[in-house]
């Protein structure tokens, strides 16, 4: 019994052992049948050479079945193309010769006729250097430095200037003018100058002098430079110091804050809004020399004038923007976009009824000033609730005219300044210390 024991028990350890004799022995089986076959094919194929892989010839292009049709149909009309042979009568013949001549004169004439215009429009479309005449330098620079915008920030240095509480000036008037001119020019000339790349893909300033090389870069930062210097200097020299230096920040934060920013936050706008309500107040300091609560109420109407003006005119230059790689609220941020406007528009009528109060106004003022801001206001809410071009366009162009005629109501409702003088609120309370005080 334990022999038979054993050798059951030696069977059963066994077992995994013979499982991998089997598996070898098959392995080397199907070897060696792989191998037969190898050897098999490799016979085939010498002793009958026919088996053996050949390079498949390219088949011939497929011609189409009516392609023969095409070749008979163009035969035969050769074959009606060709004249007879009948004898022609030599009178007969010299008056077709003489007709032939005069068709291909003719023909002749005609192509002369055309080929000039279609080789004008290849040398159109065709690179070409384009030369500077001294007859359009004074357009390309004044399109160069954005002459439209300068002129509205000319006159709203003139707005602050003309509301200043002191008596009017001329001389310091024209020498404020003149500098806040040449330093918006030097400012819209660098504009141009850094964004000629990114001005190339839109359809709005496509056309600028820098990007369709009517001049060149280094003329146009020599044109800034002789604009800002003098600009800054005259600012400094001939008005005061105070309004120089608001000139010279008004460039840098332009040119190095505004400019670059514009391809990175919309954070941009709220920077554009401070260069533009700077230049009220510079016509406040150069007429009075100081910074007071009527300069900072005219730089913030100017602030909030700026946001539905140019939010309405971003929204309908969503596409040119995205294109030209600029980072606005309109394009990022359109909900956004659309409240900043409206809530501008409202604070428009809240800093109309504070210039009474800080006694630059009479109370008169916010109530002229009401109707046209409520209609602006209303406007912006019509733009934040449809958001479509329509109601853009409508604040756009509300916003042209809202701004002249808001402050020529402000300035209609000026407090004289005699009334001042009697009251004693005049800087200093005399007359001669109004003169100190604008004098630099």
């Amino acid at each position: 019994g334990l022999f038979v024991w054993h050798l059951r028990s030696a069977g059963a350890r066994q077992i995994p052992c013979r499982f991998v004799h089997l598996y070898h022995v098959a392995s080397n089986k199907l070897i060696t049948f792989q191998y037969f076959n190898f050897l098999k094919r490799m016979y085939v194929t010498q002793c009958n050479k026919d088996l053996s892989q050949r390079a498949k010839p390219k088949s011939d292009s497929i011609v189409s079945p009516f392609h023969d049709l095409q070749q008979l149909d163009q035969e035969k009309k050769v074959v009606h193309k060709i004249s007879s042979a009948s004898p022609v009568p030599q009178s007969w013949s010299e008056m077709s010769s003489r007709n032939e001549l005069r068709e291909v004169k003719s023909a002749a004439e005609t192509e002369d006729s055309v080929i000039p215009g279609g080789a004008e429009s290849k040398e159109d479309r065709q690179w070409k250097e384009m030369k500077l005449r001294l007859d359009d330098l004074p357009g390309i620079l004044a399109r160069l430095s954005k002459i439209k915008l300068t002129a509205l920030v000319v006159s709203t240095a003139s707005a602050g200037f003309a509301m200043a509480p002191v008596p009017f000036e001329l001389t310091c008037f024209l020498l404020a003018s003149l500098g806040t001119g040449l330093a918006s020019c030097a400012a819209n000339s660098i504009n141009q100058f850094f964004e000629v790349p990114f001005d190339s893909n839109m359809n709005r300033t496509k056309n600028r002098p820098l990007v369709r090389g009517q001049i060149s870069p280094l003329l146009a930062v020599c044109f800034a430079a002789c604009c800002g210097i003098p600009g800054v200097a005259l600012l400094t020299l001939g008005v005061n110091p105070l309004t120089g230096a608001l000139g010279a920040f008004n460039i840098f934060l332009y040119t190095c804050c505004y400019t670059p920013l514009k391809r990175m936050s919309i954070a941009n706008t709220w920077v554009g809004a401070v260069v533009g309500a700077i230049p009220p107040v510079m016509g406040w300091t150069a007429a009075t020399g100081s910074l007071d609560a009527g300069a900072l109420l005219l730089g913030g109407i100017l602030y909030s004038w700026q946001f539905p003006h140019f939010n309405a005119l971003s929204w309908g230059l969503r596409e040119d923007y995205s294109r030209g790689g600029y980072c606005m609220m309109s394009v990022t941020h359109p909900g956004l976009c659309r409240r900043v406007a409206l809530r501008h528009c409202l604070a428009l009528i809240g800093l109309s009824a504070v210039a009474p109060v800080l006694n630059i106004t009479t109370w008169t003022f916010p109530i002229i000033s009401l109707p046209i801001n409520l209609y602006i206001s209303y406007l912006g809410f019509r733009f934040y609730r449809d958001a479509d071009r329509s109601s853009s366009r409508k604040l756009f162009f509300c916003s042209l005219w809202h701004l002249p005629l808001l402050l020529l109501v402000m300035f209609t409702c000026k407090k004289s300044v005699l009334e001042k003088e009697d009251k004693g609120e005049l800087h200093g309370g005399s007359h001669e210390m109004a003169i100190e005080i604008r004098l630099p």
